[in-house]
Order: structure tokens, then C-alpha cells, then sequence
């Protein structure tokens, strides 16, 4: 007992700085640009600080390629976190990038510029290809790097041709079912956020119907997870087996249940424009193995 007193008493004596929580950035995160090329094979989870979630994105890459710095600052870490490799760069005003899995190349204290290279990719993250998991925070919120990257999409085409503009289309390109009965407003892949003007990935595909529109399983599963989210609004997760997991976004509210089991075709919600919303829609997403897909491209059942 003597000695929990004497424990106790010396962690009041610690200076006030070690208890007091790290303030968060006031500035706005720095203009990033992508410390690898490629479409994100995993986007950002924007979710609370104590959720869980995938708190930055993974750009897809070759062991051995060269990743460089999203931003000029310091090297603040550079070394192993959990046995991955790590590169951390602090950019003034708070805000720090993160880089894993990378065999650095430079070391901590080093200051560094815009594309300069951190080190190489290394292998351990996305098995069993290799990819690089970014990160941005402020050191308490978790950001989307990609919302101040400088991505960019592009197309090369022959001098003196007009870009086709493609049909979007209006059934599952891998021969499923869609959830609902709409049109595709906004496809998977990079685009400018509509309400925040932000570059970055579109996680899923867009569906828009009349509000109160039914919504239903397009293949049976097993509801895993009901949420709410600042973002996606009212949220159902869906587990199909073999690793393919579907959500379901912006619903008006929840009309099933964890653990309930659906056969496909079954109702599971309502259309609604829950979350960051510009109307009635529903935000179709999917994952194999742990990784984004593109929905639309499911094979049917």
C-alpha cells in the first residue's frame, strides 16, 4: 500500500505538459501531393476518433518504388511502429503525414522538400500485393490526405480526337443486381466532392431515386453493422461470404438489425439523403478481402 502512495504521489509531481491533451491544428492541412501514383485500392474512413475505421488511404505500388514526400517539412519519425516500417513528417502548424510500409532513406531531424524521396516500398501491407498506407493528422483527428492532394485524373489521346464521353450504365456491369431502382449519378473512382469542392476518391457508386425508395440486399448476407455517420448519414453493412462485405449510405434510418439475414432481393432499407447529401441517393460501396471495389463490377450471384 506504501508503495501505490508513493507511485501515486510521484505521477502528480509530473509536469502539467505530460497530462495536458495535444491540442488540435487551427490551420487548415497543408497542399498535399501523392507520395505514390495510382488510384487508391482503399480510401479513407471518415470516422470518430474512437471508431473503427481505416484512418488513411492506400495507394497501390511495386516493392522497391521510391515514395517521396507529400509535403516539405521534417522528418519526425523515421523507424519500425508494430514491426512495419515507418516514415512520420511533420509540416509545421500541427499537421504530420504518415508513410508505412517504407525503408527509410533519410532519418529523423532531416528536412525534407515536396517529392523528395522518403525511402522505398516495402513489402507487409496489402498482401499479397504490396501498397502504401498514408496517413494525414493533426495528432488528435484523423484527415483525408487525399482531400489536399493534387490528384489528378488524365487521359492521353492522339493529337486532334474528341474524348468519348461514355454511357454511364444502367445494370451491374458484372451481371448482379443493383440495390435499387435508379440511375447512376456519379461513378467509382476520383472526383471533386460536390459540396466540398475536395479531390478524392468516391469510395462508392451513387444511385439516385425518389426518397422513401426501397433498397434491398442484391445478393443474400448477413447484417454485421448498423451505424451513423457525420458523412454516409445511416449506414447498413452487409457480409456476403468470401470475403465480399457491401454498405449501404445516406438511408433516412435503420430498418434492420445486427445479426439479421437477408435473402436477396429482400428489403433492407430506404432511399434517403442522410449525411453529407446533395439529395435522395443511395451511396452503394464494397469491399473484397478488406480492399474497395467498384461495386457495379459484382459478379451476380
Amino acid at each position: 500500500m506504501h508503495r501505490i502512495c508513493l507511485l501515486c504521489v510521484a505521477l502528480l509531481m509530473l509536469p502539467a505538459t505530460v497530462w495536458a491533451p495535444v491540442p488540435a491544428a487551427a490551420s487548415p492541412p497543408p497542399s498535399l501531393a501523392a507520395p505514390l501514383p495510382g488510384v487508391p485500392v482503399r480510401g479513407f474512413d471518415d470516422v470518430g476518433r474512437y471508431e473503427a475505421g481505416h484512418r488513411g488511404v492506400d495507394l497501390p505500388g511495386r516493392v522497391g518504388d521510391p515514395v517521396v514526400a507529400a509535403a516539405g517539412g521534417t522528418v519526425s519519425f523515421a523507424g519500425s511502429v508494430a514491426g512495419a516500417p515507418t516514415v512520420s513528417v511533420d509540416h509545421g502548424d500541427g499537421w504530420r503525414t504518415t508513410y508505412q510500409n517504407v525503408h527509410a532513406s533519410v532519418t529523423t531531424g532531416e528536412t525534407v522538400r515536396q517529392g523528395q524521396p522518403l525511402g522505398t516500398l516495402a513489402a507487409g501491407h496489402c498482401r499479397p500485393a504490396a501498397c502504401l498506407h498514408w496517413g494525414l493528422t493533426d495528432g488528435v483527428r484523423y484527415a483525408d490526405p487525399l482531400a489536399g492532394s493534387r490528384v489528378a485524373e488524365v487521359r492521353l489521346l492522339p493529337r486532334g480526337t474528341v474524348p468519348v464521353i461514355r454511357p454511364r450504365p444502367v445494370a451491374a456491369a458484372g451481371g448482379g443486381r443493383l440495390p435499387v431502382d435508379g440511375r447512376l449519378t456519379s461513378g467509382f473512382g476520383l472526383r471533386d466532392h460536390p459540396i466540398t469542392g475536395e479531390r478524392r476518391l468516391h469510395d462508392g457508386v451513387d444511385l439516385a431515386a425518389a426518397c422513401g425508395s426501397p433498397v434491398t440486399a442484391p445478393r443474400p448476407g448477413v447484417v454485421t453493422r448498423t451505424a451513423w455517420s457525420r458523412a454516409y448519414g445511416w449506414r447498413v453493412f452487409l457480409d456476403h461470404g468470401d470475403g465480399l462485405v457491401t454498405a449501404y449510405n445516406h438511408l433516412p434510418g435503420l430498418d434492420v438489425t445486427v445479426g439479421q439475414r437477408l435473402g436477396k432481393g429482400q428489403r433492407m432499407g430506404r432511399v434517403g439523403s442522410t449525411g453529407l447529401s446533395t439529395g435522395c441517393h443511395l451511396h452503394w460501396m464494397a469491399w473484397r478481402d478488406g480492399a474497395l471495389v467498384d461495386p457495379l463490377t459484382l459478379p451476380a450471384p
